[in-house]
């Protein structure tokens, strides 16, 4: 039997108000190509770059998912990609990152895989020293699930913690700090 198909996915579309412009122009594209990096390193088998507030050229080994009310909230952007998802033929999973933790490399995502099994009903997070973080793995059969709960600037973390019990933890506090940034320095 074939493996399953992983879709990657950067999550990239807003504004990035806090920070002061869309964050998939941080540090002129370079957080953009690390997270597309990490995640065509780490195994997903095809990238693509959820993008909005500003349309920019995706890096090698990505494709544009253009997220038209992206402006409506990181729900939009979350509800596009499993849409991209399901239509995927083959698809078992998707790794959702975000372009605003640039330490977070293939190693991390490799071991997200690896925990997840790219099994459909595999619900995996990564965690640093216990924190939770990006990226996470949702199999196919929680694509619905994920759906349902999406509103507003809420992603897939209330779906999450509802299924405490059954999101695998992995554990990277050894290869990334995963932390987010969220002002310009």
């Amino acid at each position: 039997m074939d493996r399953p198909m992983v879709l990657g996915a950067v999550l990239a579309a807003g504004a990035g108000r806090r920070f002061g412009s869309p964050k998939i122009l941080a540090r002129q594209g370079e957080w953009l190509s690390i997270a597309v990096d990490a995640l065509v390193g780490g195994g997903c088998d095809e990238v693509v770059v959820a993008m909005g507030a500003a349309v920019v050229p995706s890096p090698p080994g990505a494709r544009k998912l253009i997220v038209d009310d992206w402006a409506s909230g990181l729900s939009a952007t979350v509800r596009a990609v499993l849409g991209h998802a399901r239509a995927t033929p083959g698809c078992g999973g998707v790794v959702l990152h975000v372009v605003d933790t640039p330490d977070v490399g293939g190693d991390v995502v490799r071991r997200l895989l690896l925990a997840g099994g790219r099994s459909s009903p595999a619900l995996a997070r990564v965690v640093y020293d216990g924190r939770p973080g990006h990226p996470v793995y949702l199999g196919r059969a929680h694509f619905d699930g994920v759906a349902a709960v999406l509103h507003g600037d809420a992603g897939a973390g209330a779906y999450l913690m509802a299924r405490a019990a059954e999101v695998i933890a992995v554990e990277c506090g050894d290869l990334a700090t995963g932390l987010d940034i969220d002002t310009e320095r």
